[in-house]
C-alpha cells in the first residue's frame, strides 16, 4: 500500500486528548482507566477539525512492582480477538497476563466500537443517519483505523516503541501495525492470528469449512452418542417451534452455531454437557429444556457484539466486495446444510440470515447488505513493507486451528521478513486460555532472541 502511514498522519497535526478517570487496586494488581479522543477518520485531511470518537483502555500493573518501579516499566498493548470483541476485563493476573506483568505495564484496549470505545449496536447506529450513512461510518472500524488509534494512544502515553500481543483478530491488527506504523513497535507476539495478506475471502472460508468438518469428525469420535442427539435436535426443530428466552425462534441453522465450542481445547468438552441437557419430557411430548435453551441463547445471540456479524467478512475484504463469501462457499459443503440428514455444526462463519433471525441484528440487515456489497475496501496490509520488516515477530500457529487456517498462516509467515513461527498441535485457537503463561513466555523469548 502506498500513501501515509498512521504515524505520518499523527505527525501532521492530530491532537489526541487523554484523561485518566479512575484508579483501583485489588487482587494483586493496580488498574487505571484511560480515555482518549481520537479522530474518527485518521486518513482524512480534516486534521484536528474532524469528528472524534472515544477510545478506552485499562492499564494493569502487578503490585509486585512499586508505583515508582511501575512507572518505568515498558508498555505491552494487548489486541483482543474479534472483530467486535472488547478488551478482557481481568479479575486478577493469571495465565499470559501474569507472565506479562512481570516485565510490562499491560494496556487492554477496547477496540473502537466496542466496550467503552464509542460502542456500536442497533441502538447507537441510527444516530449516524440512514443505512448508507451507517455503512459509511462502519467503514472506519477496521484494522487500519484500530492501528492508527493504537499509535495515537502510544504517543499520548509518551511511550517508546512498545510490545504488542495480538490474539486471533488481534494478530490481524498486528500485521496492519507492521505494515503502516512499524516505527511504533519494539516487538510483536501473535497467537492464532496470521491473516492472509491477499486473495478473496472465499479461499479463507473454503479452508475453514474443511477444518470445521474435520473437527466435527474428531468430536463425534470422542462422543459418538452425541451424533444422534445433534441429528435429533435438528429433526425436532424442523417439526416443532422452539423459542429462546429472548423470544427468538431457535432454527436448525442457529442451533448449528453451537459448533463454536469446537474451536478450542478448553471448551470443546463443554459441548457434550450442553447436548446432554437438550430434551425433557412434557405433557406435549419431548421438548427442548429451558436449561438447554438458555445456554444456546448465549451462544447464538449477537446482541453483545454486533460488530462481529457486521464486520466479520470485511476483515478479508481488500479491493473487492466479499458478497457473503461464507454463504456462497457453503453450497460446496452440503454436509453443513441445515437440511442435511446429519448436519454438521458450524464455526465462526457469518451468513445473511443472521440479520433476519437474530432480533439484535434485524434492524441492521440493510447496513449489513451494504457492507457485503462494498467493493472499495482499502488494503489492510502492505506486502512490500512486510517483506522488508525489521521488527522482531514471533507467532504461534496451531496446526488444527479451525478459525485461522494453518496453511494460510504459514503462507503469511513466509511473507513477513524475520517472522519466527512456533507451530504446535497441542493447542487450538484458545491456546492462551489453555496455557497462556507458557505460550507468552515462549513467544517473548523468541522475539527477544531475534533482537540479539
Amino acid at each position: 500500500m502506498t500513501g501515509l502511514a498512521a504515524a505520518d498522519l499523527l505527525e501532521a497535526g492530530t491532537t489526541v486528548r487523554h484523561s485518566v478517570r479512575a484508579r483501583h487496586s485489588y487482587r494483586g494488581m493496580r488498574t487505571a482507566e484511560h480515555y482518549f479522543r481520537v479522530p474518527l477518520d485518521h486518513f482524512s485531511n480534516d486534521g484536528p477539525a474532524g469528528e472524534t470518537i472515544t477510545v478506552f483502555a485499562r492499564e494493569y500493573v502487578s503490585t509486585d512492582h512499586s508505583e515508582e518501579e511501575a512507572a518505568g516499566l515498558p508498555w505491552l498493548l494487548y489486541l483482543q480477538g474479534g472483530p467486535g470483541g472488547r478488551g478482557n476485563r481481568l479479575p486478577s493476573l493469571s495465565g499470559w497476563s501474569k507472565a506479562a506483568a512481570k516485565d510490562f505495564r499491560i494496556l487492554m484496549l477496547d477496540q473502537r466500537g466496542t466496550g467503552l470505545s464509542s460502542a456500536i449496536d442497533r441502538n447507537t447506529l441510527p444516530l449516524r443517519g440512514n443505512d448508507a450513512d451507517q455503512a459509511e461510518y462502519l467503514a472506519h472500524f477496521r484494522a487500519d483505523s484500530i492501528v492508527a488509534d493504537a499509535e495515537a494512544v502510544r504517543r499520548a502515553l509518551g511511550s517508546a516503541p512498545w510490545t504488542i500481543y495480538g490474539q486471533s483478530y488481534g494478530g490481524f491488527c498486528a500485521l496492519s501495525y507492521l505494515s503502516f506504523a512499524p516505527e511504533g513497535l519494539r516487538e510483536v507476539l501473535v497467537t492464532g492470528g496470521l491473516a492472509p495478506l491477499a486473495g478473496p475471502a472465499e479461499r479463507v472460508y473454503r479452508a475453514t469449512f474443511q477444518r470445521v468438518a474435520a473437527r466435527n469428525a474428531e468430536y463425534f469420535g470422542w462422543y459418538p452418542e452425541d451424533r444422534p442427539i445433534v441429528s435429533r435436535i435438528a429433526r425436532h426443530l424442523r417439526d416443532t417451534e422452539e423459542f429462546l428466552p429472548d423470544g427468538g425462534r431457535l432454527t436448525v441453522e442457529r442451533f448449528q452455531m453451537v459448533g463454536s465450542f469446537l474451536g478450542g481445547n478448553t471448551r470443546v468438552d463443554a459441548l457434550h454437557h450442553l447436548l446432554e441437557d437438550a430434551f425433557v419430557r412434557t405433557p406435549d411430548g419431548d421438548r427442548l429444556s429451558d436449561a438447554f435453551l438458555e445456554q444456546v441463547r448465549g451462544l447464538v445471540s449477537r446482541s453483545g457484539n454486533p460488530l462481529y456479524a457486521l464486520m466479520h467478512e470485511s476483515i478479508y475484504g481488500q479491493g473487492a466486495a466479499t458478497g457473503w463469501a461464507a454463504w456462497r462457499v457453503l453450497e460446496d459443503f452440503p454436509e453443513f446444510s441445515p437440511d442435511a440428514a446429519e448436519p454438521l455444526l458450524t464455526g465462526e462463519m457469518v451468513y445473511p440470515w443472521y440479520f433476519e433471525q437474530d432480533g439484535a441484528l434485524r434492524p441492521l440487515r440493510n447496513v449489513a447488505q451494504l457492507l457485503a456489497g462494498k467493493a472499495d475496501w482499502k488494503p489492510l496490509y502492505d506486502p512490500e513493507r512486510l517483506a522488508l520488516n525489521a521488527v522482531p515477530v514471533a507467532a504461534a500457529v496451531y496446526s488444527e486451528d479451525i478459525y485461522v487456517d494453518r496453511e494460510l498462516s504459514l503462507e503469511t509467515a513466509a511473507a513477513v521478513r524475520g517472522l519466527q513461527v512456533w507451530e504446535s498441535a497441542d493447542f487450538h485457537h484458545d491456546g492462551i486460555a489453555d496455557d497462556g503463561e507458557a505460550i507468552f513466555a515462549r513467544l517473548l523469548g523468541m522475539a527477544r532472541s531475534a533482537r540479539r
